[in-house]
């Protein structure tokens, strides 16, 4: 029986080195964005990442992209 993957959610998440511990290791943080469209594509949603990622005031290490999927049996 075939599975149907239907897109719900999306989110933006960026990782970001806010500093470090006091044995000198990096301390990260994520910062989430949302109620991105589910059917944007991902060059797309990466350069708004290049956009807001210039933006933060820390050095952004890493830029994913959350999908969120309903999966059903067809019939």
């Amino acid at each position: 029986m075939p599975i149907v993957s239907t897109p719900l959610a999306s989110t933006l998440r960026f990782q970001v080195q806010v500093g470090t511990d006091a044995n000198g290791q990096p301390v990260y943080r994520t910062r989430s964005y949302s109620r991105v469209k589910p059917g944007a594509a991902d060059q797309d949603v990466f350069d708004v990442a290049q956009a807001l990622g210039g933006l933060q005031v820390h050095p952004v290490i890493a830029v994913s992209r959350v999908n969120e999927n309903d999966l059903s049996a067809s019939s």
